[in-house]
């Protein structure tokens, strides 16, 4: 997270370190994490239970909230090959669909003043 702080006015500067100060007061109040995960799980032991069946994970594993993420949508084109639309000259051999990142050849032939269409295959 990034704020200009150049572009804020007094007012909303004065806004923004109160704000800070609230949450770095709320945070200094707060107990390690560790010592909280530890009563919790001594608390679930002596009930019986261990922190996998309460929270379907273990105590070691990342938080709670980390396990609830929403699912990620997968495309129904997810994993099927693309033709490959641009093409180095100087190695045929390496070529890139257009999708994702531009592999480092690309990148360094555009940066140096190429035209991308320049490597279209036709």
């Amino acid at each position: 997270m990034s704020i200009d702080l150049d572009s804020l006015s007094a007012k909303e500067l004065d806004a923004l370190i109160n704000q800070a100060k609230k949450r770095k007061t709320t945070l200094s109040k707060r107990k390690p994490i560790a010592v909280v995960r530890k009563k919790l799980t001594q608390l679930a032991r002596a009930e019986g239970y261990s922190i996998a069946e309460l929270f379907g994970g273990s105590a070691s594993s990342a938080p709670a909230r980390a396990a609830k993420a929403p699912a990620r949508k997968v495309s129904k084109n997810a994993g099927k090959a693309v033709a490959p639309k641009y093409r180095n000259p100087s190695n045929p051999a390496e070529t890139w669909a257009g999708r994702g990142k531009q592999p480092r050849w690309l990148a360094a032939q555009t940066g140096a003043g190429k035209r991308l269409e320049d490597f279209l295959i036709r």
